[in-house]
């Protein structure tokens, strides 16, 4: 299925002012959604490497919005019916399991020593150390992936390793 998203009011605002201070390379995707594109239009015209975590950060936020799919079927299909965002979280059991959190943290700090290495990441390791619950580190989600992107070997494994994360926490 393919996915097209259109800017929203807020969207649009944003381009207008600049207010959010988003990095150049957010703000030109934020530039290419035009409710015409779908997901692989952008990633062919974008050469983005974490191009569905900036879309599904834009969703979250309130920038962009899904306005049609297209089925495998070549039929489009205006506003899917509640589907999550690109970079939502899981919906796991009530209550917290502590060897989720573990591994949730485990994997955190694995990646960063092997892509980036301890010295430039110890403030971020050092706060997903010390998160005790899948929420804390759900916080801390957005800077690891932006880390993980800025080396080049992670930028290659990045989709990947954010689906294996999105898994756990």
């Amino acid at each position: 299925m393919s996915v097209i998203f259109a800017k929203t009011l807020k969207g649009y605002e944003e381009i207008d002012r600049r207010a959010a201070g988003f990095s150049p390379r957010v703000r030109r995707v934020l530039i290419f959604v035009d409710g015409k594109r779908t997901v692989e239009d952008l990633r062919g015209l974008l050469q983005s490497d974490d191009l569905e975590h900036t879309l599904g950060m834009l969703e979250e936020e309130g920038y962009i919005g899904m306005v049609e799919a297209i089925g495998s079927d070549g039929v489009r299909r205006a506003s899917p019916p509640q589907q999550p965002a690109l970079t939502a979280f899981r919906l796991h059991p009530p209550g917290d399991d502590p060897q989720r959190l573990r591994k949730a943290r485990n994997f955190m700090v694995n990646t960063l020593n092997t892509f980036i290495g301890a010295v430039g990441t110890s403030s971020l390791q050092n706060r997903i150390e010390a998160a005790t619950s899948p929420a804390a580190l759900r916080e801390l989600f957005d800077e690891w992936y932006h880390a993980i992107v800025s080396s080049r070997d992670g930028r290659r494994e990045a989709e990947q390793l954010r689906r294996l994360l999105l898994e756990v926490i």
